[in-house]
């Protein structure tokens, strides 16, 4: 399942989330908010070592750091991870 480490309040996480549903993309959605030490600190290490940022995504251990909602490139991400038109 693709996991989805995103925050209420970010634009783009709800951008993100709006294109799993219309598409029909299955995802966990994980508040970072609220997350573990231990969540925290990957999501940090995924995005450079610095911050968290999101939406930062996971799928069968393959990361896609955080980025500015871009649809082109967030379909040719999620095919690069192993996610076509639906994902379990």
């Amino acid at each position: 399942m693709l996991n989805l480490y995103a925050a209420r309040w970010c634009p783009h996480c709800m951008k993100t989330e709006e294109f799993f549903k219309k598409n029909n993309i299955r995802y966990n959605y994980i508040d970072i908010e609220i997350q573990t030490d231990e969540v925290v600190r990957k999501v940090i290490e995924v995005n450079g070592g610095f911050d968290w940022v999101v939406p930062t995504l996971e799928y069968n251990g393959i990361w896609r750091e955080g980025k500015v909602f871009n649809e082109k490139e967030l379909i040719l991400d999620l095919k690069n991870m192993g996610i076509g038109g639906h994902s379990d």
